[in-house]
């Protein structure tokens, strides 16, 4: 009988070993946050990105030391409650939201101006 080749559709496959990138990593930081206090913390390397309620710390800081090769010192963590508003004078709620924010190493740098 003749061998029957296994069809690869591209699920589980791993990303160059050179980048160290897993795709993960770009679910866990969903975007950053541009707004006049997360832009008053690059004065002291920080960083403010939007992630999802189930990230950890730990995903968090080797997501943003792969995508964007800077050393990370500390990341902070909160989540942010969505507020209670009225839709068509009926009372709805806004979602909740997981905010990051990310202390880089002394002379590191991200523009998140530019997408990953």
């Amino acid at each position: 009988m003749s061998e029957v080749k296994k069809r690869r559709f591209g699920f589980g496959r791993a990303a160059s070993p050179e980048a160290g990138i897993d795709p993960r990593h770009y679910d866990i930081i969903t975007a950053p946050i541009i707004t006049e206090k997360a832009t008053m913390g690059s004065e002291y390397g920080q960083v403010t990105f939007r992630v999802p309620l189930t990230a950890t710390k730990p995903e968090i800081k080797a997501a943003v030391e792969a995508l964007f090769k800077v050393d990370v010192k500390a990341v902070n963590t909160l989540i942010a409650k969505g507020k209670t508003k009225r839709f068509k004078g009926l009372p709805g709620r806004r979602a909740d939201v997981k905010k990051a924010v990310v202390t880089l190493a002394a002379g590191q740098s991200i523009d998140v101006t530019t997408g990953v």
